[in-house]
């Protein structure tokens, strides 16, 4: 097949003997067509010699096949994600700041056609030129992006089952052997071109150092889970962005805010901070409610609890939980608050991801997710001194070591390598916030004893709905400083009346499903 207007009148090249096989090259032509140049590159893919014998191809032609490998790694990313969807231009765009390192590299590290001495017989039979390299890269990005898409998108919809295929490490397993084919093909591909050399070394070198600078800092995904299309696909109640909602959130801020009872001197009072920003799923609306009641009735805080979440039906009555909301919200509380001897107790429940930040989502209102350093510079800002803070989310064991303290009791529901349970849209409440907040607290004063009681019930649950991925293994840390406090806060909570609990929590359903 030939390509008219941009390739020669040749069909795509045959080898005419052995000695030419072995060397790569192809008979004398002008061009290569765009079949034989896509041919070619997948060749290099899988770490065969790419048999273009010094061609380059036309402007037009690597344009076209750019856009081509662009168009077909698009979609493969999009498989990945089961359910809608959206395109994070941003987010693929930034990875493609590793194509001008690769240009650059190869006008440097790449020997000069006209260098060459002698005829045309004595010239070396490997491919020279920086288009023929980088149209070839390009392309030969493609058979292992395929393969790992593929493979990822089989077990994101289910195709592969088993307890394998929800071990955290075994995606770093398969991150670490394709990264591997990307690399050792793209740094073969260089050698072909420029023998071994010093400048071939650096040029691999540079290879390694920017996929590990893309991992660190770029690695986001060009397609990202759209759950609140989903929510609306479903008839899910939807946030109406006009300017008497801004009106009434600034207003509901403000009397929020204003409403924040003072401290009461000689007493070791109990603030509250209760942060749910995760919109598309009601089980976070729901728990976050139910630890704001259990923390006015049980721990002697009413009218000291702050309640910050995101949901479409709560826009009239609770501030958004956004970043900039928690951070002024800690400073209110601080400002009503006897810094040095209350304790703010902080609750946060979303969904967690393996970088640690917590997932918020409130569309189409634009809300970023929370980092730990956040919350704790929050609260070193608002000199804060008592903490207890609780994290239900996946990986948010990741968090300990940013707020730990020797005045601060940090608890998660999970380690920094495992998910959560119960945060999926049959779920009534999380396990941890189930049976830490919902059950054990409503027991005991002591947030020790009630997670000492919680985590065995924790890990029953897991093992009874079929959690497949590992024991969530929630934590625990405390400071030496905040300890005595606690206790004489207990000693005071227990000697108070006993006021009536809220109304009781529908149970868990058994179906509930894991959703880092």
């Amino acid at each position: 097949m030939t390509d008219p207007g941009i390739s020669s009148t040749d069909d795509y090249p045959t080898l005419p003997n052995s000695a030419m096989e072995e060397e790569g090259a192809a008979p004398p032509a002008t061009r290569l067509s765009l079949r034989a140049w896509f041919v070619e590159g997948l060749r290099a893919g899988i770490f065969l010699m790419p048999r273009v014998a010094g061609r380059t191809p036309t402007p037009l032609q690597a344009l076209i096949l750019t856009a081509l490998v662009v168009a077909v790694e698009v979609a493969l990313f999009r498989i990945e994600i089961a359910g809608p969807a959206r395109l994070d231009v941003q987010a693929w765009l930034s990875a493609w700041w590793s194509a001008g390192l690769f240009i650059g590299l190869a006008w440097w590290a790449f020997p000069s056609e006209t260098a060459e001495p002698g005829s045309e017989e004595e010239k070396p039979k490997r491919p020279v030129g920086v288009g023929a390299a980088f149209v070839l890269w390009v392309i030969a990005s493609l058979p292992n992006t395929l393969v790992y898409q593929c493979l990822m998108a089989a077990i994101a919809h289910g195709w592969l089952t088993g307890s394998v295929f929800s071990q955290n490490w075994l995606y770093w397993v398969f991150y670490a052997v394709f990264t591997t084919w990307s690399l050792g093909a793209a740094i073969l591909l260089v050698v072909r071109f420029t023998g071994l050399t010093a400048r071939t070394a650096v040029f691999a070198l540079a290879l390694l150092a920017s996929t590990g600078l893309t991992t660190w800092q770029f690695n986001a995904r060009a397609w990202q889970q759209d759950d609140e299309r989903d929510a609306v696909a479903s008839s899910r109640p939807r946030l109406q962005l006009s300017q008497q909602t801004f009106e009434t959130q600034q207003a509901l801020w403000e009397s929020t805010m204003a409403a924040i009872a003072r401290e009461r001197p000689g007493v070791t009072d109990v603030y509250g901070l209760v942060f749910a920003p995760y919109a598309a799923e009601d089980v976070f609306l729901r728990e976050s409610t139910l630890v704001s009641r259990l923390l006015a009735e049980r721990f002697d805080a009413e009218g000291r609890v702050v309640h910050l979440v995101n949901h479409a039906t709560t826009t009239q009555t609770h501030p958004w939980a956004t970043t900039q909301n928690l951070q002024r919200a800690i400073d209110a509380i601080a400002q009503r608050m006897d810094r040095n001897n209350d304790v703010l107790v902080v609750y946060m429940t979303s969904h967690g991801a393996s970088d640690f930040k917590l997932a918020a989502a409130h569309w189409p209102l634009q809300v970023p997710p929370l980092t730990p350093g956040e919350l704790r510079e929050a609260l070193d800002n608002a000199g804060i001194r008592h903490r207890v803070i609780a994290i239900s989310a996946c990986y948010s064991g990741g968090w300990i070591n940013a707020l730990a303290g020797d005045t601060t009791l940090v608890m998660t529901a999970a380690d920094a390598t495992h998910t959560s349970y119960g945060c999926g849209r049959l779920s009534e409440l999380t396990f941890f916030g189930r049976a830490m907040f919902d059950e054990q607290l409503r027991k005991t004063h002591s947030f020790e004893q009630a997670f000492a009681r919680a985590v065995p019930l924790i890990k029953q649950r897991e093992i009874d709905a079929g959690k497949d991925d590992g024991f969530s293994n929630p934590q625990i840390q405390v400071g030496a400083g905040i300890s005595p406090v606690l206790r004489a806060l207990e000693k005071r909570l227990d000697a108070l009346p006993a006021v009536a609990p809220a109304a009781a929590q529908a149970p868990v359903p058994a179906a509930s499903v894991i959703r880092p």
